[in-house]
């Protein structure tokens, strides 16, 4: 199933063909439903809990769709893209970073 995910805790996209996510655990849930996304847009900061606690982070996921991939519990296809569209500069460079590198890696063989 070709698909589009929109992880952030506020922000809806202008494109209605995205499935939203709002946390992270909701975001793997969707993966490990319907399979990896052709197409991701990441927010890095996804809020607080009803006790101020940080959430996990649109990094956070990045790294668990790696390690699935890694384990090969879930295939990141060759044609898979991504945006980063949060805020937080350094948060999104890190997620930018992060996924380019091992997609460089993966399919550099």
């Amino acid at each position: 199933m070709q698909w589009k995910l929109y992880l952030d805790d506020i922000r809806t996209p202008k494109d209605s063909t995205f499935v939203i996510s709002r946390t992270v655990k909701d975001a793997q849930n969707l993966v490990l439903t319907c399979g990896v996304p052709m197409y991701i847009s990441f927010d890095h900061d996804l809020g607080m809990d009803d006790e101020r606690k940080v959430l996990p982070s649109g990094y956070d996921f990045t790294k668990w769709l790696v390690d699935m991939d890694m384990d090969g519990i879930i295939c990141i296809p060759k044609d898979f893209t991504f945006t980063v569209h949060s805020a937080n500069p350094i948060g999104a460079e890190n997620i930018r970073v992060y996924l380019d590198n091992y997609l460089a890696s993966k399919y550099s063989q």
